[in-house]
């Protein structure tokens, strides 16, 4: 984590409200290591478990009434335990009357920066809550191309040489947006988003092997770069490997983390042939359709398996009744039809068996029904 003096962050620009000094010039060199703004009323009652130096503490209307009804010796106590603690930077936000005295001595006694704001204590905090993360963020840089697609800010990733600035200047070509080229330099910002800005050096400029340099907001104009995007997808460019197994499906994900931040990872063959930028576009497509609750993949793997199991009900429909209800045998399988077993020998001779009766020839009927014999006689 990083650090801002009380020096810089109050003659930030951005910072939307107004401090005034009131005491501890000499600790505007003191530093802020966390973002979040404290508010320690309690520890005004003696009680400092829980207060961090390092963070800003603010005094609102409520603490500084809470001091209004000590005593003048009991208020100058709890401001000296207060102060005595090193804290970086107070700022007081009660506009409508005087600070107390007692608050003011202390801070300078112990060279402690103490401010006034002309904002109410809300606005007073998301105000240095907002600067406080900016300049406070963790922060990494990375070896990439980052270009904002459809609204998607795509991290192109691969070893040197792989194609990642072609592929810039092809989706600018295509009226997309370049960010940063080369080095990219990676904030974390809360809730949990990462954004990727340009080095200071490198900003507007594309490195293409053969051409050069070149200035994009020159050859393109201002609607080609952008100055900061978030990271919403990463793509690693890597090189065509036919014994390498490529995903074909897209139902499992794949993450890259930065500054302990997952973000979803494709990886994206590069051969000769390969249209890059439609490639890199249709994964912008995608991306905002998965955002929208559209999984294209595991609609599909749904959809086949419903079908699947469909034909294999219907498959189970076709069989005959026999087949399919047929009972089984509490002793066992029931032996095949035509075995000895299933015909046992009955106890008549041939000259015996009984005959069966010929039934009468019909001009449909199947030859399996034809007798062996005819009968005489009739119209033959």
């Amino acid at each position: 984590m990083a650090d801002v003096t009380v020096g810089e962050l109050v003659a930030d620009t951005r910072l939307g409200v107004k401090l005034f000094r009131l005491a501890g010039e000499s600790g505007l060199g003191r530093p802020i290591r966390h973002p979040r703004i404290q508010k320690s009323g309690l520890a005004l009652a003696g009680h400092y478990h829980g207060v961090v130096p390092t963070r800003l503490q603010v005094l609102g209307e409520t603490e500084l009434s809470f001091l209004d009804t000590m005593t003048p010796e009991r208020r100058s106590e709890a401001a000296r335990g207060f102060f005595a603690l090193g804290l970086s930077c107070v700022v007081l936000t009660r506009r409508d009357a005087e600070p107390p005295r007692a608050i003011v001595q202390a801070a300078e006694a112990t060279g402690t920066p103490l401010f006034v704001s002309e904002e109410r204590s809300s606005r007073t905090i998301n105000a240095l809550h907002a600067l406080l993360d900016e300049k406070l963020a963790p922060t990494t840089s990375l070896h990439g191309v980052l270009v904002d697609v459809f609204g998607i800010g795509l991290l192109l990733l691969g070893k040197s040489g792989i194609g990642k600035s072609e592929c810039a200047v092809e989706l600018v070509l295509r009226g997309h947006r370049l960010v940063a080229d080369d080095v990219v330099r990676c904030e974390w910002r809360p809730p949990g988003m990462v954004f990727g800005a340009p080095a200071d050096l490198l900003r507007h400029h594309v490195e293409v092997r053969g051409l050069g340099l070149l200035n994009i907001k020159d050859l393109f104009g201002v609607t080609a770069v952008r100055e900061r995007k978030r990271i919403d997808m990463v793509v690693r460019l890597d090189e065509w490997n036919e014994a390498k197994e490529y995903d074909r499906l897209g139902v499992d994900d794949e993450y890259y983390e930065i500054l302990n931040t997952p973000i979803r990872l494709v990886t994206v063959p590069v051969r000769p042939g390969r249209d890059m930028g439609a490639m890199l576009e249709m994964a912008a497509r995608n991306e905002l359709l998965r955002r929208a609750g559209k999984h294209s993949a595991r609609e599909l793997l749904a959809r086949l398996e419903e079908n699947a199991a469909i034909s294999q009900e219907m498959a189970v429909d076709d069989q005959p009744e026999s087949v399919v209800t047929a009972p089984v045998s509490a002793k066992g399988t029931p032996p095949p039809p035509n075995s000895s077993m299933a015909q046992p020998t009955p106890p008549w001779n041939d000259s015996e068996r009984p005959q069966r009766a010929a039934k009468p020839f019909a001009a449909n009927e199947s030859s399996a029904w034809i007798p062996a014999f005819r009968p005489k006689g009739g119209d033959e």
